[in-house]
């Protein structure tokens, strides 16, 4: 069976002892199509010829894309047998360009790879800081008329009774195309991840049985829609973490999470508003003995850190801004770039830790759980109780003197003090008022400072008298 000749998605190796003209290839056609498949063990006019195919192949394959193409992707490989020869299909797709392989842009034209130039990088560059994302606004394979319509009838409803949706819902297809996710009868990918099950929306969930990332007690992994995967996340979660019992005024029952439910869920939505779809990575769940992370696949913007938006001074940067809106609209989400401080609120008002942690692949939320009674009574707990100790000591002087929060602070801060010691004694629960309205003017007026200068953003930091 001949394979026809090479187009401007398809390229055929004859073996992997071309794989750096693989990896080039596959780098030009991503610039100029954003998808497309290679072949190893096919002639250039189509002829299957065969590949000796191991798995340090296919890891050699995997390792060359992964190592020398930037952007990173995540190709699909393969082995498939064509006339009875094994070759080897790699399938890719990617939509942050430009690519680079090896350092250069190139660009597919006709079955050829054409270096860039600087005009054409430019251009993509400027696409790129534009206001609208590529991915989530290209056409997807999914009809209309595929998806399910409770899906989207109960968006419209949720919308309607929200008040942020006007029109009545009357067909999935008129709904579609007045929130603006459809183009000649198929979904856009914001509609494809939001209303209808794909590669591109998929959730990895597991049960640790200490805390590191070594024997699980439990995996999953789930795809659908946005919204099922968020239902299932925040369920996943809710079912494996301690629940406490209180009895209010009148004797009514009321059981307390140790992690907050708005924060849970404004994790959960957010991670799928700022996902880096074209990445194909899972959105993930890991559960510990002493922790829950959410992961996200997307990298944090370049030049911030969670507290220049937890504080409200800086702009929204919006990956997905069409996604984001649909959400907006269902009030799944309250309003942009203010997700990190909603979740720090919440977590501030439940005192509970947290944490965000920016890595080279993307973000996670880190929520530290409460230690269970069997861990009561270990050294580090009469060193804590020491520590407790002296700063109910200063509270006390405190409020004997008439002492303001400011002077409290610096009493406390004849010692290392973290944040969250520094709230407590003061009676506070708002994080992002606390460090506006008296940790940063004390920094700033050069009265306390950083016991970690150079990672203002450390889990570690303290502050101390200056």
């Amino acid at each position: 069976m001949n394979l026809g000749r090479e187009t401007e998605t398809l390229e055929f190796k004859k073996s992997t002892g071309e794989l750096k003209e693989a990896v080039i290839s596959i780098a030009a056609i991503l610039n100029k199509h954003q998808k497309g498949e290679l072949y190893f063990g096919v002639k250039p006019d189509g002829e299957p010829f065969g590949q000796d195919v191991t798995e340090k192949t296919l890891r050699d394959i995997s390792q060359a894309i992964s190592n020398h193409i930037e952007p990173q992707i995540f190709p699909e490989i393969t082995t498939v047998t064509i006339d009875g020869r094994e070759c080897i299909l790699v399938r890719f797709e990617g939509y942050n360009t430009p690519y680079f392989a090896y350092d250069i842009a190139r660009i597919r034209v006709a079955d050829e790879d054409k270096s860039m130039s600087q005009p054409e990088i430019v251009k993509y560059l400027e696409r790129k800081s534009g206001a609208e994302d590529t991915w989530e606004r290209t056409v997807s394979d999914i009809q209309v008329a595929d998806v399910p319509e409770k899906n989207v009838r109960g968006y419209i409803e949720r919308g309607r009774a929200a008040g942020r949706i006007a029109f009545e819902y009357t067909d999935k297809e008129s709904a579609l195309n007045k929130l603006g996710l459809v183009n000649s009868g198929s979904l856009l990918n914001a509609g494809m991840v939001l209303f209808s099950e794909s590669i591109y929306a998929e959730l990895q969930m597991a049960i640790f049985a200490g805390t590191e990332r070594l024997t699980f007690l439990d995996i999953q992994r789930e795809r659908g829609t946005v919204f099922e995967l968020v239902a299932l996340a925040e369920k996943y979660i809710t079912s494996n973490i301690h629940w406490r019992v209180i009895f209010d005024g009148s004797l009514q029952r009321k059981e307390i999470p140790e992690i907050p439910i708005d924060a849970i869920r404004e994790t959960l939505f957010n991670s799928f508003c700022h996902k880096d779809y074209g990445a194909c990575q899972s959105n993930e769940v890991a559960i510990y003995k002493d922790r829950v992370e959410i992961y996200n696949p997307g990298t944090f913007p370049a030049g911030f850190v969670p507290e220049d938006f937890i504080s409200g001074n800086e702009r929204p940067v919006r990956r997905n801004p069409l996604i984001t809106s649909i959400l907006y609209y269902s009030k799944d989400v309250e309003s942009f770039g203010t997700g990190l401080k909603r979740i720090a609120d919440a977590c501030d008002e439940a005192g509970c830790r947290f944490d965000f942690k920016i890595l080279k692949s993307g973000f996670v939320v880190v929520f530290y759980r409460e230690e269970s009674s069997s861990d009561v009574g270990t050294p580090q707990d009469a060193v804590q109780d020491t520590v407790q100790d002296t700063i109910q000591d200063a509270v006390q002087d405190a409020i004997q003197d008439g002492s303001t929060v400011e002077q409290t602070i610096l009493r406390l801060c004849e010692q290392p003090r973290s944040r969250e010691e520094l709230m407590a004694a003061c009676g506070l629960k708002n994080r992002a008022h606390f460090i506006s309205a008296y940790l940063k003017p004390m920094l700033q007026a050069g009265q306390i400072k950083m016991t970690i200068p150079d990672k203002p953003s450390s889990k570690n930091q303290k502050y101390i008298k200056a």
